[in-house]
């Protein structure tokens, strides 16, 4: 196990992050994503730290708050130093009935924080996340807000999920410029079977120097291995398809990774995991499993060395289209990029 920076920090976690979205699940999605107890997250939380994960990821909205129950009790029960473990939730989703119970104002913010430490058992969380973009609610109160509970010990660092690139961006500025707390990191979808993210998100992680925690690195299943063209009806996806995918370059995708798993005596979702920790801004990936055996799959990805040839071809057969700005971007600055990396 590898253990990266995230973002400009100090703080080095491991390069496969323990996602709980399958713990405490009973009714409505929630159970079609996972339905496992206390007994079962126990298994999958210690199996995970004794591979070498130092990084375990749920939010306040998983299972309505049982998520972070289990997984708070997990690590007691594990008897888990504190300071050997870099946990991480998020807030934003609704936790309650009324139109405040939900969002990134400063009012929910400071709500939902003093419930999740009780829920973790936890007097801090490591890493704080805004789970969405909130149209409601200016970036500098979110900001603002979110440097308020560093200050006061609550948060140790604050990152963002499910922003566009501009919105990440003003919110640095804003931190920057008036002293702050910026975003450290940022969770995004971003998987072989859809790469959107590199077309503004990825150069801006770059830029400002983001890590990156990837969240649905098997695009829902799809890449696990178990679907193809014409077996499309069973696993999760049959219950909860989520999320949109490109199915035809989905199943491209898992077409070529086949031969390749099988030279290499491994499972497709294991290439599909490979090749995600291959990518230079891939800080973390986080991992979900409902049953021991599927931990262990996605831990095994680590060992997997893929060569130069076989990333070529699966970039090449999971390549987006072309795309404005883009197209034009890399026209017109073509000759400058040859210019930096022969000077290099």
């Amino acid at each position: 196990m590898r253990f990266n920076r995230l973002g400009q920090t100090g703080l080095f976690v491991s390069e496969l992050c323990l996602g709980t979205m399958t713990f405490g699940g009973t009714e409505g999605m929630w159970k079609q994503i996972g339905s496992l107890g206390q007994a079962e997250a126990d298994r999958l939380v210690g199996r995970a730290i004794e591979a070498g994960v130092n990084f375990i990821d749920t939010a306040d909205v998983y299972a309505g708050g049982a998520s972070e129950e289990i997984t708070g009790q997990a690590l007691r029960n594990l008897n888990v130093p504190r300071d050997e473990v870099v946990v991480a939730t998020k807030v934003f989703s609704p936790t309650g009935k009324g139109p405040n119970g939900r969002g990134n104002s400063r009012a929910h913010i400071m709500d939902a924080i003093k419930a999740s430490l009780k829920r973790l058992q936890l007097d801090h969380v490591d890493l704080y996340q805004i789970h969405g973009f909130d149209p409601a609610t200016p970036i500098e109160e979110t900001v603002r807000a979110l440097d308020t509970l560093v200050q006061h010990g609550h948060v140790r660092y604050v990152g963002v999920s499910n922003w566009a690139a501009w919105q990440i961006v003003k919110a640095l500025g804003i931190a920057e410029r008036q002293g702050l707390a910026r975003f450290e990191s940022l969770q995004a979808y971003y998987t072989l079977a859809g790469r959107d993210l590199e077309r503004e998100i990825v150069p801006m992680l770059r830029s400002e120097n983001l890590g990156l925690m990837v969240w649905s690195p098997l695009a829902g299943g799809l890449l696990s291995g178990k679907y193809s063209r014409d077996k499309q009806g069973e696993g999760r996806r049959a219950g909860f398809d989520f999320p949109p995918v490109d199915r035809d370059r989905g199943f491209a995708c898992v077409e070529a990774m086949r031969p390749i798993a099988e030279r290499h005596k491994v499972s497709v979702a294991q290439i599909a995991l490979a090749w995600l920790l291959k990518q230079d801004t891939v800080t973390s990936v986080i991992i979900g499993a409902k049953r021991l055996e599927q931990l262990e799959d996605n831990l095994a990805s680590t060992a997997v060395e893929l060569s130069a040839d076989e990333m070529e071809m699966l970039g090449r057969v999971s390549m987006l289209p072309p795309e404005y700005p883009g197209w034009m971007l890399g026209r017109q600055g073509g000759a400058r990029e040859t210019l930096l990396r022969e000077g290099k």
